[in-house]
């Protein structure tokens, strides 16, 4: 049996609440009070990547609100909708629906690309903008076309996600060994824990989720050389106007740093750049503790600089 979607309410200090916004509903995990933080997970994970930062943000002053993505966790899983410029609003919308003008938006992988799309498409919402382990869309565009033994090999599993039924029964086949798979290939040396693993894995497996997670990288790739890819594209040589704060873990082999690196010529706004020593694709898991540290003292900066 699969699981349900109740594996994902995992109790700790913090509330689940349900949130909607634009016709779709939200799962989202709040604690603290203060300045809104918006956490947005990657694949193939769920709000549950930023437990760590649910303690923290708190502690240090902020409200702290992670959410499962469309198609994720127990949010809704609709049959489309799964391109950057849908999900910018659904973010957006999601902001507004907590009460909020604007906020912090931190994005790790999926999420970061969506960060980086929020910081264009809506950029009064975007208060500041920290994006984990993700390249502007433009610099990873770039480095996919230009970079054949780089970033395109580093990416070779996703040109497997395009073909149709085959991945998910892949991803979900074995209780989900192909996603335990994927991070301990992702991760640096000592990460993930055996609970991290078969949480992540099980959560995948939740009917729907693994179709919708597969969905995003389809867009991306087959949107391309469409009209609505181009679209975005231009769209997204807009300057950010957020202070931005980027992350990346220095062992990262999914999306690497030199990738990443690129991103700032996107950004109008002061920038910042922390390479995370020791961490893989999942700096915020792998090590919370200087994650947590370059986080809050660049948030506490009033005037953040160059």
């Amino acid at each position: 049996m699969p699981p349900d979607e109740s594996l994902v309410r995992v109790d700790g200090p913090w509330t689940h609440r349900e949130v909607h916004a634009g016709g779709t509903r939200f799962h989202v995990v709040e604690a603290g009070e203060g300045p809104l933080v918006l956490l947005l997970h990657g694949f193939p994970q769920f709000w549950w990547t930023w437990r760590h930062q649910l303690v923290s943000l708190p502690a240090a002053g902020y409200r702290a609100v992670a959410v499962d993505l469309r198609g994720y966790g127990a949010s809704d899983k609709p049959p489309r909708g799964y391109d950057l410029p849908t999900l910018a609003v659904d973010a957006a919308g999601l902001v507004r629906a907590l009460g909020e003008t604007g906020a912090i938006v931190v994005g790790h992988d999926w999420g970061g690309l969506l960060a980086w799309t929020m910081g264009v498409h809506d950029p009064k919402v975007v208060r500041r903008l920290v994006p984990v382990s993700a390249p502007h869309p433009l610099r990873l565009r770039a480095a996919l076309f230009g970079e054949p033994f780089g970033q395109l090999k580093a990416s070779r599993y996703a040109l497997g996600f395009q073909l149709p039924l085959l991945p998910e029964r892949r991803l979900t086949a074995r209780g989900g060994a192909r996603v335990g798979r994927l991070i301990r290939r992702w991760a640096g040396p000592e990460w993930p824990s055996d609970e991290a693993t078969r949480t992540y894995q099980e959560a995948l497996r939740i009917p729907g989720v693994a179709h919708c997670a597969l969905e995003y990288y389809r867009w991306f790739a087959r949107s391309q050389f469409r009209p609505d890819g181009l679209r975005y594209a231009r769209r997204m040589r807009t300057e950010i106007e957020a202070p931005t704060l980027q992350l990346h873990g220095a062992l990262d082999r999914c999306l690497l740093p030199r990738t990443a690196q690129g991103s700032s010529r996107y950004v109008a706004a002061p920038y910042q750049w922390r390479l995370i020593e020791g961490a893989g694709h999942f700096p915020h898991e792998e090590r919370p503790d200087r994650f947590d540290a370059d986080l809050i003292a660049w948030l506490a900066d009033p005037k953040p600089d160059q």
